[in-house]
Order: structure tokens, then C-alpha cells, then sequence
């Protein structure tokens, strides 16, 4: 994707900045930027689900089911966990759960980026207009982390719409539904909004560090995830072949064995 999936060394270390922007408004480019700045790991939600082991895409799902059923206590608990020892998050699923950040990081600042509705809508739409093979769901089951992603795009549909409380129809108001809401829930104070073509420099006076003397981290999401896709897409053909032929020398010796007995 762009960003580095990880499981962060000093579990103690908390969160310090909240990227609130949605998705397709350069994601992967802030979470770059905010593990430069602030020297740790930058949870890059869609990187993390990718990469990460099994267990950490379930309690993204647990974490969903949770908010659903209006459990705080246990969503905070699993919230808790899955940012445990970074210093920053950013895109989906983290940014469906930005009351409950705010609670457990009440510190914390906020990066609201903003994009032109109409591209964002384009960008945004693209990889979902052209569509994905039916095969999609049963090639990705041996490969950890993929065999839920399904299940969590799943909830982050559902909470988009639950959260903008729109129709379909409706749909193409959602980066501003989304970012209406970010800033009535964040305080003057601990809100930047910003464009990513501006670079370092609000970034750094809202976080009070130093300019980087290098150029800000630039990352197409779309094309990253692409590629991405299609390494695990080959990926999991090789698991599926071994596992297709383990299971024919099975099958071949159980009939030889059954012949010859």
C-alpha cells in the first residue's frame, strides 16, 4: 500500500495524532509523514489489515460488532489493543471510530485532509466500478489477513452509511458528511485541516516539530493497493497449488494403497 504494516516494539507508547481524513485523500502519504515526524509507528489502517497476522483483522470485525451493538466498554477494549504503540492512525477502519479515539486519546490531535469532492468521488468509486471476480472470496482464504477483508470492507460499507446517514443516492456527499462530523467532534484547538499539496509546513507548526529537510512523502494509493493486490493474488495461486497438489499425491496414493492391498 505504500505505508508499513508493523506491530509496534514499546506497546506503552500512545496515540498523538489522529490522520480523520477518509480514504483517497492521500492516507498512506500523511501516515508516512506522521512516523517521520513524531519517530514511531503510524497505523495505516489499510496497510495494517493487509499484512498483519489473522488474529489483528479479527478484532477489527470484533471492534465493529461491538460498536454495532452499542457495547462501548468492549469496543474501546479491542480499540485499545489494535493502536497499542503507535503514535499515529490513519484511513479505514480507524477513522470509523473517531468518538472513541477521541475518548481513549483525548490528547491527541487531529489531521483533517482535504480533497475536491467530485475527484475524491472518482478516486473513491474507481476500484469499486470495476468490480471484482466471484473467485475474489475464495482465493484470498489461505492467505492470512486477506481471508477477512472481505468481512471488514464489509463493516466499513456498513459504517460509512450509518455513520453519513444517506441513501445511495446520496453517497456522493459523504467526504463532506464525513469531515462535517470530524469537526463537531474535534475541539478548535486540536483540529488542522489542510491540503496534502501543502506539504510540510502546517503539518509541522500544528505538531510544533521541525521542517524535514526532505520532500514530503508522496504515495498514489490507488495504484499502490493495485499492485499490492495483484503480488497476493499470485501469492495465494502458489498456496493453492500446493495444496491442490498435496492433496491429488493424497488422493493417488489412498486409490494405489486401496488397489494394492
Amino acid at each position: 500500500m505504500g505505508g508499513f504494516a508493523s506491530v509496534p516494539a514499546d506497546p506503552s507508547r500512545r496515540v498523538q495524532v489522529i490522520s480523520a481524513g477518509y480514504s483517497r485523500t492521500g492516507t498512506v502519504s500523511m501516515s508516512l509523514a506522521l512516523g517521520k515526524l513524531l519517530d514511531g509507528p503510524a497505523l495505516h489502517g489499510g496497510t495494517q489489515l493487509m499484512e498483519r497476522e489473522d488474529g489483528y483483522s479479527k478484532t477489527w470485525v470484533k471492534a465493529f460488532a461491538a460498536k454495532t451493538a452499542g457495547d462501548r466498554e468492549t469496543t474501546l477494549k479491542h480499540l485499545r489493543n489494535l493502536t497499542a504503540g503507535f503514535v499515529a492512525v490513519a484511513d479505514g477502519p480507524p477513522i470509523h471510530f473517531i468518538p472513541e479515539l477521541l475518548e481513549l486519546y483525548p490528547d491527541a490531535k487531529v489531521v483533517l485532509v482535504r480533497r475536491d469532492p467530485q475527484r475524491w468521488w472518482a478516486s473513491f468509486m474507481g476500484p469499486v466500478n470495476k468490480g471484482k471476480p466471484w473467485w475474489y472470496g475464495i482465493i484470498f482464504l489461505p492467505i492470512p489477513g486477506w481471508r477477512h477483508l472481505k468481512s471488514v470492507t464489509d463493516e466499513l460499507s456498513r459504517s460509512a452509511l450509518r455513520l453519513a446517514g444517506v441513501t445511495d443516492a446520496e453517497m456522493g456527499d459523504l467526504l463532506e458528511l464525513h469531515n462535517n462530523m470530524v469537526r463537531s467532534l474535534v475541539p478548535r484547538g486540536q483540529l488542522l485541516e489542510m491540503d496534502i499539496s501543502e506539504g510540510w509546513e502546517p503539518l509541522c507548526k500544528f505538531l510544533g516539530v521541525p521542517v524535514p529537510d526532505e520532500p514530503f512523502p508522496r504515495a498514489n494509493d490507488a495504484k499502490a493497493l493495485e499492485e499490492y493486490a495483484k503480488k497476493v493474488i499470485r501469492k495465494a495461486l502458489g498456496v493453492w497449488v500446493g495444496i491442490i497438489s498435496v492433496a491429488g499425491v493424497t488422493i493417488y496414493s489412498g486409490v494405489w494403497l486401496w488397489r494394492n492391498k
